[in-house]
């Protein structure tokens, strides 16, 4: 018996302390599209989206231990890593750490990380031309 086929990531869930203060960062930040439909919120980008949980009112089925600020994920980005820093630094963000060499799931890439209102380590990265 084969494995199940998996082609690509299509959404994963943030359970979070504050949707809309969620919504505002990430819009303003890397301006994701935020989405509602049947009372639930997301923020799209590209061909993907994140799902966002108010943390005490996430709907069934969730994880075992929801919590905010527990979430570590990597967003490529197609603009230069310079023009994302000075973009992200404008914005108010501070940068963690970066640019700094990774390796990502097709390779190496250099990377900037930061944290979002709840204290998730998201990283901005591009692929090292090889």
């Amino acid at each position: 018996m084969s494995p199940v086929q998996i082609d690509r990531l299509d959404h994963f869930v943030l359970t979070v302390g504050d949707i809309h203060r969620t919504c505002e960062f990430y819009s303003r930040v890397l301006g994701f599209e935020v989405v509602e439909q049947s009372g639930r919120t997301a923020l799209r980008f590209g061909r993907q989206k994140i799902n966002l949980h108010q943390a005490g009112k996430e709907f069934e089925p969730k994880a075992a231990r929801p919590a905010p600020g527990s979430a570590d994920f990597c967003l490529i980005t197609t603009a230069p890593l310079a023009e994302a820093q000075r973009e992200l630094e404008a914005a108010g963000v501070r940068i963690e750490l970066g640019p700094v060499e990774r390796n990502g799931a097709l390779g190496p890439m250099m990377s900037l990380y930061f944290r979002d209102p709840d204290g998730n380590l998201v990283e901005v990265s591009n692929y090292l031309s090889g």
